[in-house]
């Protein structure tokens, strides 16, 4: 499975970087949590995906947000793994999202660029992959994959990307 978040094409980049199309095209399953910006990578990751779960960001709007939902939720593996672009301030983050999505075993959420992997008191697992094409104040731009086994996250991966 491969995370993405706040790709923002095409403002922050004119495309994904070469090394996340080749994770794409490798994965069973993608995962983009919001600020696509532009409807062309929606277009291009539905082609080039086998499966592609996502939803709506902040900075999208009139077709993203008529074809996107604002919370995506898909069972995978014996996973029930949400999708969603914002979540609030880091702080209480943890309590928030529990409370909010309580039949969820994995949140993917995006939104500050951060990369974020943080589990839960009822153990719900937060997931920010960070974002492929704006790094903020990370030093790297940065995408997840991992695995799914019997109902567990596995080999968790962030993956650096090199600066453009």
């Amino acid at each position: 499975m491969l995370l993405m978040a706040d790709t923002h094409l095409p403002k922050r980049a004119r495309d994904l970087p070469e090394a996340l199309w080749r994770a794409v095209d490798e994965a069973d399953l993608v995962v983009h949590a919001g600020d696509w910006v532009d409807v062309r990578l929606l277009d291009e990751l539905e082609a080039r995906s086998r499966r592609l779960v996502a939803c709506w960001g902040n900075n999208d709007h009139g077709e993203l947000r008529e074809r996107l939902p604002e919370v995506a939720t898909v069972e995978v593996e014996g996973i029930t793994l949400g999708v969603v672009h914002e979540t609030g301030q880091a702080k209480g983050r943890e309590a928030r999202m529990a409370a909010a999505y309580p039949h969820l075993d994995v949140l993917v959420f995006g939104h500050s660029h951060i990369p974020w992997d943080t589990t839960t008191t009822t153990g719900l697992r937060l997931l920010n992959p960070g974002s492929p094409t704006d790094r903020r104040r990370q030093p790297h731009c940065t995408y997840m994959t991992l695995s799914l086994d019997s109902g567990e996250v596995q080999d968790l991966v962030m993956h650096p990307l090199p600066r453009a």
